[in-house]
């Protein structure tokens, strides 16, 4: 009998193995080197793309991305020393950087054409560099993918089945803990450089071609299975990575020869505090806020309140530390108060009322004017003139030099803010790992069968309303200092830019619910793309909700994912039984699935 079975090839487009690699690495290199010939003939254009001899601009987006392909190209062809940064295979990633190289590229292009009046203004540089990279991706499209599945019969299962990558191997050598420590530091020190590389995008064409490069590149990175190693490391040495983490962080504003990106990473921090805080409410308890940014504004408020403002009508004014507790009781109280009577409901009724609370919220602070009600609040005028912090003799308000570096206002707000991250970040980690957090998980999972367990169910998700509370109060007491008033209209669901209620949500959502890294990375990009991107401003919403879609569609775990969120959204083959073995005489049972 004939086998007539045929093999599918395991690569989209049918090359020799190592014609295809040797030839993406050429033109990968190719890419690079098109990068240093002039891409357009007048420097109308941002970023200066008219000289030849150095890149510029989005060249140099297209310069990395190039590298990165040809180094991981040379790690599939297994080079010394270069095999440790894909333990889960190079295909995957190699072809997701050449996608993110001809993207940025072709973006390139696009707007050269686009801003300046057609493709006429293209010089031959950026001809060839379109070519190479577009070569790039369709003999990266020869090589053969990671994971083989004769199944993929079509074009698109086979372009799928190479973006997959197996899991990554565990190293075959065990590094000393000095090296170990040594990867950590210089992770976290590339990382800085990443983030300090897109607040400091002067333009935003700059800002989009980061943008899919980071795309591209991140996620070609988890493929390559290099993030899992390192977030063995990190766990491995959990102390010494989260030092160095807040470390890198600090040493941001030294980074910086001017206030104005400081200012624009000081309100991201505020931005990450706050969704951190709403983390614990939606991401442990499971409790669907809609109105926590009013938790912001009571404790900007109460603060504003007591800071010293001339134009507070109570007339006070306490230290900042006091200043700090009385806008996180504040909070903290409100919390009780509304979540007392609403919290007995669930799912899109508790969304109902909480969304509810937070415009009352709002109307209420415009009411406080002196006409419609006590003149508490100075209706829609807010509290302004509220002065800088002056902590043991030192002026937040004037510049200071630290270590050779003039740190302006903002940065001296950006490091305080820093310290009441690193505040909040213990608070959620010491209380998602304690035996409240893992009620709170349980009740997240299934109320009905965390009451029959004997939790009460009521009381923890009152105190986890309560916590998250207080926690966006602290951030909203900084707030105020940092924007020297506060106003009702920067408390809303959605109309103005982050932080409002529903970024922050998607803040938390995108990140990854029930994480630390999550709902700071996700606060960072939903702060960061709006301030970037001020082009797209009748359009943000828009785009806002086809992101959401695309997220839940591909990612519903979110960027930064628990392993218990992995298990839920993902086939990871943990909950398949194996086959049984039939015994002489028996029928042999067949492999099933758990839940089948």
């Amino acid at each position: 009998m004939t086998d007539t079975t045929t093999k599918t090839p395991q690569a989209l487009i049918p090359l020799p193995a190592k014609a295809a690699r040797y030839g993406t690495a050429a033109a990968a290199l190719a890419t690079a080197a098109s990068t240093f010939l002039a891409w357009t003939w007048t420097d109308e254009f941002p970023g200066d793309l008219t000289v030849t001899g150095y890149p510029g601009g989005l060249q140099v987006l297209t310069l990395i991305g190039a590298l990165l392909t040809l180094l991981l190209v040379l790690s599939g062809l297994g080079t010394r020393g270069l095999r440790w940064l894909t333990p889960g295979g190079s295909t995957a990633p190699t072809l997701l950087f050449a996608l993110g190289t001809l993207g940025t590229t072709g973006y390139t292009m696009g707007a050269i054409s686009a801003s300046l009046g057609g493709t006429a203004n293209l010089e031959p540089g950026a001809w060839i560099a379109g070519i190479t990279a577009l070569a790039t991706t369709l003999l990266a499209l020869g090589i053969p993918a990671d994971v083989k599945d004769d199944e993929a019969t079509r074009p698109w299962a086979r372009f799928r089945n190479t973006l997959k990558a197996p899991p990554a191997r565990p190293s075959a050598t065990t590094l000393p803990a000095w090296v170990e420590i040594l990867i950590i530091a210089v992770t976290f020190g590339i990382a800085l450089y990443v983030f300090t590389y897109g607040i400091d995008t002067e333009y935003g064409e700059l800002f989009v071609g980061y943008l899919i490069l980071v795309l591209f590149g991140g996620t070609a990175l988890t493929k390559s299975g290099l993030i899992t190693r390192i977030t063995t490391l990190t766990n491995k040495h959990r102390t010494i990575a989260l030092t160095a983490a807040f470390v890198a962080a600090a040493a941001f504003p030294f980074t910086q020869t001017n206030d104005t990106y400081t200012n624009v990473a000081a309100n991201i921090l505020v931005f990450a505090t706050v969704a951190l805080g709403l983390n614990v409410v939606v991401g442990l308890a499971g409790l669907l806020d809609l109105g926590y940014v009013a938790f912001l504004g009571v404790g900007a408020y109460a603060a504003a309140l007591v800071s010293g403002s001339a134009d507070s009508t109570i007339g006070v004014h306490f230290p900042f530390w006091a200043a700090v507790l009385t806008g996180a009781g504040a909070s903290l109280l409100f919390g009780v108060l509304i979540g007392a009577p609403t919290l007995r409901l669930r799912g899109d009724y508790l969304a109902i009322v909480t969304l509810g609370f937070g415009e009352i919220f709002r109307i209420t602070m415009n009411n406080l004017d002196g006409q419609s009600g006590p003149d508490v609040t100075n209706g829609p005028n807010g509290i302004a003139n509220i002065p800088d912090l002056v902590i043991f003799g030192f002026d937040f308000g004037e510049t200071h030099t630290v270590l050779g570096v003039d740190l302006g206002r903002f940065a001296n707000y950006y490091l305080l803010m820093l310290f009441f991250t690193i505040i909040v970040v213990t608070v959620f980690r010491r209380a998602g790992a304690s035996r409240i957090g893992r009620a709170w998980v349980a009740i997240r999972e299934d109320e009905t069968a965390a009451r029959a367990m004997g939790i009460n169910a009521f009381r923890l998700k009152l105190l986890a309303f309560a916590l998250g509370a207080s926690l966006a109060g602290m951030a909203g007491a900084v707030q105020g200092h940092i924007q020297y008033s506060v106003t009702p209209d920067q408390y809303v669901f959605v109309e103005n830019a982050p932080p409002n209620s529903a970024f922050l949500l998607a803040a938390v959502i995108l990140g990854g619910m029930g994480t630390v890294s999550g709902p700071l990375i996700g606060a960072a990009l939903l702060y960061l793309i709006p301030a970037k991107l001020q082009f797209i401003g009748d359009y943000q919403l828009l785009l806002f909700g086809v992101a959401l879609v695309l997220l839940m569609r591909f990612r519903p775990e979110g960027l930064i994912a628990d392993r218990r969120k992995k298990l839920e959204f993902h086939d990871t083959g943990q909950l398949d039984i194996p086959e049984q073995t039939s015994l002489p005489g028996t029928a042999t049972t067949a492999p099933t699935k758990a839940g089948a």
